[in-house]
């Protein structure tokens, strides 16, 4: 860390942004220094965001907004989002993406030398983004990118635009540990070359890793902030103490209730879900094979592995939604079709799929509870008074007020349209629930909360079966048995306290030990 610099590049004071008279921001005040991290932690929906997105003139439509902003010596202020899809042009690739940014640089260069400079620049960016396959992904659309990979190219933008001030929304959100750590160092060295960086952040093992400075925020108010060693080792508020008390410990066993899923369960009943001689690809190139993996009655089922590994596009396959498959997928040993159009209603009912980014999931149109109902009248049969009557039950028992159901997806938090997402496939009363990362981007909290709502749900219903997409360990903890993903091949699976405690695979032991680096790092 540091030493601390006087004059700020950026503050914040006295802010309030409200819509309708209910303040998403109250008070709030930040002063960013250049070459320090400063780090907003909160629950979701406590304005972490809105507050971030205040440095760059940014408010929510509709907002009233009072207080000052201001930010020194003309410079832009860089932005890396949660949601990286959302600022990507789908239609244009990488390459063209970063070209842009670096034309504008290099105008003053003799002709001849402008292409070769936007070029070195280019790749500069993202190796320094931890993205060290430049020219490949160069020619490459958004959308062929895994949500580790898109992130890596926002912050290739903002280290490309040299900002005196980045934001950096939930960066480590949906990476893996290793990449994690890469990315720790990352911001560390940008901090180091004197910009400030404003992290808005779940990860408090992140945060303490890189923050000189946090505030702790909670209903759109700091409640507490100071040097970060004095606000984890003495916190002073109430809120604090439940926010710190609620990170996770890799090294503890879970212990959520749950009926776990013997080895001697596993040989004596046949898999729900089977699959077998699995080469998936992506425009003729294959970017995962597996030749067999199974899910049986009652099981949770951990896949870890780094960001674009191709997890997710396992669990694309295994919904429908990736049809460029060879190989089968069985459900009760029936095959199911390749692609979710060709599936009847009991099989859609049967694999239900939870979104990583789930407001990109959801019609920011129509009210939430419209949405989830739909699932039952879609997919049972059920009349919509009975469906909106059981969506409004799931939600509420999910940590929902009518009042949120009620609302657009707009005016929900991340954590909030996460369990509103989990809700709209529960309502089909699925069998297998795949659930995509759903607690990337979530506070301890809220993340702890989610993860026990899925252990009610197993100890609730024993016929469930859940597929746990994660790059986090401790997530994958809570699992029965974990399957390995590395580059595109299934490296090693078994049950997760064998796999966690005795790795066989050389990638399995790097990324234990990466995520023990990191917790070392913040300790």
């Amino acid at each position: 860390m540091n030493a601390p610099v006087d004059a700020p590049v950026a503050e914040i004071e006295n802010l309030r942004v409200e819509i309708d008279g209910r303040p998403l921001v109250d008070g709030v005040s930040l002063r960013v220094l250049p070459g320090r991290v400063t780090a907003l932690v909160g629950e979701s929906g406590s304005g972490k965001t809105t507050t971030g997105l205040a440095l760059l003139g940014e408010h929510p439509p509709g907002a009233r907004v009072s207080g000052e902003v201001r930010v020194s010596g003309g410079g832009p202020v860089g932005y890396v989002p949660q949601h990286p899809a959302a600022v990507l042009n789908p239609a244009r690739r990488v390459g063209a993406l970063l070209d842009d940014i670096a034309r504008e640089q290099v105008r003053k260069l003799p002709r001849a030398a402008r292409r070769t400079e936007v070029r070195a620049r280019v790749l500069r960016s993202l190796a320094n983004a931890q993205l060290h396959d430049g020219e490949t992904l160069l020619r490459r659309y958004p959308h062929q990118l895994s949500g580790g990979q898109q992130q890596r190219v926002v912050l290739a933008q903002a280290l490309l635009l040299g900002a005196r001030v980045i934001v950096a929304d939930e960066p480590t959100t949906g990476q893996d540990a290793l990449t994690k750590s890469r990315i720790v160092d990352e911001l560390r060295a940008v901090a180091a070359q004197g910009i400030a960086v404003v992290l808005l952040s779940h990860d408090l093992d992140v945060v303490r890793a890189l923050a000189d400075e946090v505030l702790v925020m909670r209903e759109g108010q700091v409640v507490e902030s100071g040097p970060t060693e004095r606000v984890w080792l003495a916190p002073r508020h109430e809120w604090t103490r439940e926010l710190l008390a609620q990170q996770p410990q890799f090294s503890e066993e879970a212990d959520n209730g749950v009926r776990s899923v013997s080895d001697t369960d596993i040989r004596a009943v046949t898999p729900l879900l089977h699959v077998r001689d699995l080469t998936a690809r992506h425009h003729r190139t294959q970017v995962l094979r597996v030749p067999e993996l199974s899910l049986y009655p009652g099981e949770c089922l951990a896949v870890v592995g780094r960001s674009g590994s191709g997890k997710t596009t396992l669990a694309r396959c295994l919904a429908g939604l990736h049809r460029d498959h060879d190989g089968s997928v069985t459900l009760d040993g029936s095959a199911l079709p390749r692609s979710v159009r060709a599936r009847d209603r009991r099989q859609l009912a049967a694999v239900q799929y939870v979104f990583q980014d789930a407001r990109a999931a959801f019609d920011e149109y129509r009210p939430v509870v419209d949405q989830v109902a739909r699932t039952a009248v879609r997919l049972r049969g059920a009349d919509a008074p009975a469906a909106e009557a059981e969506a409004l039950a799931v939600l509420t028992e999910l940590g929902l007020t009518e009042d949120q159901t009620r609302r657009l997806p707009g005016s929900l938090s991340g954590g909030e349209l996460q369990r509103a997402a989990l809700a709209r496939a529960l309502l089909a009363r699925p069998r297998v629930l795949i659930c995509d990362e759903i607690t990337s981007g979530l506070d301890t909290v809220t993340r702890r909360g989610l993860l026990d709502v899925l252990a009610g749900l197993r100890r609730d219903r024993d016929d469930l079966s859940v597929v746990l997409i994660t790059h986090d360990l401790d997530t994958a903890a809570l699992a029965d048995r974990i399957a390995v993903i590395d580059a595109g091949e299934v490296v090693e699976q078994g049950p997760v306290a064998q796999v966690l405690s005795d790795p066989s695979h050389p990638f399995t032991i790097r990324l234990l030990a990466a995520t023990a680096t990191v917790a070392r790092q913040a300790g």
